[in-house]
């Protein structure tokens, strides 16, 4: 991730990002959601979260947050989820990288996919399975869009000129554009 001076770091995954998303990929009967982060104080924090919900009190508790955490996810990284999802579908993911940034997908030499499009892709061929890859922080870099993106989703166009939503906002919008009714 790119932080605002646009140096590589690693961002933090916040409790409300790992409960929101969560929720989301349940609703959408989407195929899981993972977080992906090389610190192992942030993959301590979300494995303890996601036992709480899914096997401690939290599971008694709130069912339903038990059931939206059954396919919640962690990995230490990109090239880790790649990987567990090619073998889960016996097929190599489609890599569909995200930015706010409109100009990344010819910077990279990726195609940019506009939702309609996305959407008749994943309708036209189910025996691939897709990945979409959101970034927090300031937004995934170059070096990562260029390493795994099959392409790059059209960024988000509100009514102002400011852009730079949560991550769990811009899941949302793109997931219900993708898969809503």
């Amino acid at each position: 991730m790119y932080d605002k001076h646009r140096k590589i770091v690693a961002t933090s995954i916040t409790n409300y990002d790992i409960h929101d998303i969560s929720r989301l990929a349940r609703t959408y009967d989407l195929g899981g959601y993972y977080m992906v982060t090389p610190l192992i104080s942030q993959q301590e924090l979300c494995r303890r979260i996601i036992k709480h919900w899914v096997d401690g009190f939290g599971s008694y508790y709130n069912q339903t947050r038990k059931e939206a955490f059954s396919t919640t996810y962690l990995a230490d990284s990109l090239q880790n989820v790649v990987d567990q999802l090619r073998e889960r579908f016996n097929a190599t993911p489609m890599v569909l990288m995200t930015s706010a940034r409109g100009h990344i997908a010819s910077a990279c030499g990726k195609p940019l996919l506009e939702y309609p499009d996305a959407r008749l892709l994943f309708q036209q061929d189910a025996t691939i399975p897709y990945l979409i890859v959101l970034g927090t922080g300031y937004g995934l870099t170059n070096e990562c869009i260029e390493e795994y993106g099959s392409m790059v989703l059209a960024p988000i166009d509100g009514i102002a000129a400011y852009n730079h939503l949560s991550v769990r906002s811009a899941a949302a919008i793109m997931v219900d554009r993708l898969f809503g009714r």
